[in-house]
């Protein structure tokens, strides 16, 4: 809250913007906005609506992209974040001598005020998946002064079960309570959408409907009913069989996600760590951290990348040459080497591991490039335009950077997934994101020493293997399904 007793000053909106964290906000929004102007942009070529409508029939790559829209929900909820306001007992805000808002430490994301009980409910130690006791033993005085070692009751996970015998039975009536909800809401958000869609669907452009029906057919023209009913079913058919799938994939996603919070409302999904917090809301936070190394990376990249690929192919000559030694030299210094320097000089941090390795990947990118450029420049519109004298910035602004957009994307695609594999290698040769922030890579770290112990604590490495599995393979065949949508070759056979 910026919202004081007597309004809001200039100086506490600034101080508000700064410490609440709001400029994360502020670069999402941003980089939310590109996007939409991008795809806007694409909407109006018909070469991008073709390869939108062939990615479209294709089911695994939409299921893929489901999930991919998953993650970035939950990467999104995880940066929009801020810093309340301290507040005094009789809900006054709390100033300093000079009258700024003091604010708290911590910035919160909605991602965190959503899982308010998973952040705040955390144990001793260890403590196994959906268990309800820790999993080492400790010295306990029982309630008749009896001093044994035993595995004690968690403060938290099954707390309120009066019988531990019926652990498994009350996790199994939670998970039929959250199936049955998410059946229920899963079925009314599919009859929503059904109805929605078929209604866009049969009503169609309501002006070419109107200009059928004022035509009259001629007299001598046969009816032609058997024809429309006989064109019709198959199509009836498959959108009905698309209806079922996709309202499948709606039941499943909407009674998965009852059945956790079910679940996580009263016990640890997937267990608790060394110091107690929840791993499936240190997976959660994860999320986040894998979507910025995998995008911001790759924008950092591109632009090296199509700028000198681009005047490299174009101008050729000494300036192919110079590009030419300047990508191979940076090819031939082991990544792993640079990023190791880079993070020892500057810091461990998100943004610092971005941007090394977002200069370090550029290269490769950058060849593809070069070689679609040599091959662009020699064909005749380009020629015809050098010809009646347009400038070369215009050539390459508006002849050769649209026609090898397709490859940028399809680089940007497949790259992204290799990308977060490498932040988790990064992390567990701990030269990659700080150990405090929440990332697969330090879960795996961490993993590395539980694993070592007795008895092995295996559900970490579970976690962020699941995890990192459920975002990079539909990222690759998402990708997959791209590449071949936009490839020539293949578009031709």
């Amino acid at each position: 809250m910026i919202f004081g007793e007597n309004g809001i000053r200039f100086g506490d909106l600034i101080a508000w913007i700064w410490r609440s964290a709001a400029y994360w906000n502020i670069l999402v929004a941003m980089l939310i906005g590109i996007v939409i102007y991008l795809l806007w942009l694409a909407s109006r070529q018909e070469y991008w609506r073709n390869a939108a409508r062939q990615v479209r029939l294709n089911r695994i790559a939409m299921i893929s992209l489901f999930i991919l829209l998953i993650y970035i929900a939950i990467g999104l909820l995880d940066s929009i974040r801020w810093r309340d306001a301290s507040v005094r007992p009789e809900r006054k805000l709390m100033r300093n001598e000079n009258g700024a808002i003091i604010y708290e430490p911590r910035a919160l994301s909605l991602l965190d005020r959503i899982s308010t009980l998973l952040r705040e409910h955390t144990e001793k130690t260890y403590s196994a998946p959906l268990a309800n006791r820790l999993y080492s033993k400790e010295t306990v005085t029982l309630p008749d002064g009896r001093i044994v070692r035993d595995y004690p009751r968690l403060k938290y996970g099954g707390a309120k079960l009066k019988n531990e015998a019926g652990v498994w039975a009350d996790v199994s009536r939670r998970i039929l309570m959250g199936l049955l909800v998410g059946l229920v809401a899963g079925l009314a958000v599919g009859v929503a959408v059904y109805m929605i869609g078929n209604r866009l669907a049969r009503s169609g452009n309501p002006t070419n409907h109107k200009m059928k029906a004022s035509v009259p057919a001629p007299p001598s023209s046969p009816p032609s009913t058997g024809g429309k009913e006989r064109g019709k079913a198959p199509f009836a058919f498959s959108s009905l069989k698309r209806s079922f799938i996709w309202g499948g994939i709606t039941l499943a996603f909407v009674s998965g996600v009852a059945i956790v919070a079910w679940l996580t409302s009263e016990y640890h999904l997937i267990g608790t760590d060394k110091v107690g917090d929840d791993v499936f809301y240190r997976a959660l936070k994860g999320v986040r951290t894998g979507l910025i190394i995998g995008g911001f990376t790759t924008l950092i990249a591109i632009p090296f990348a199509i700028f000198f690929g681009v005047i490299a192919g174009y101008f050729g000559g000494r300036v192919d040459d110079v590009v030419q030694y300047l990508y191979s030299t940076l090819a031939s210094i082991p990544d792993i080497l640079l990023i190791a320097a880079f993070m020892l000089l500057f810091g461990r941090g998100l943004f610092n591991l971005c941007l090394i390795m977002g200069i370090t990947s550029w290269t490769g990118l950058c060849r593809l490039l070069r070689g679609e450029t040599l091959k662009l420049r020699e064909l005749e519109y380009v020629q015809a335009a050098e010809a009646f004298g347009v400038s070369r910035a215009k050539i390459i602004l508006r002849h050769i950077v649209p026609n090898v957009m397709h490859i940028v994307l399809i680089s940007f695609i497949l790259r992204f997934s290799g990308l977060v594999l490498a932040e988790a290698l990064l992390s567990y040769l701990q030269i990659g994101v700080d150990p405090t922030t929440g990332s697969w890579g330090n879960m795996i770290n961490t993993a590395r020493l539980e694993l070592a112990r007795e008895p092995v604590v295996w559900w970490n490495l579970a976690a962020a293997f699941v995890f990192m599995f459920g975002l990079v393979l539909p990222a690759n065949l998402f990708g997959d399904a791209v590449r071949d949508a936009l490839d020539p070759r293949l578009r031709t056979e």
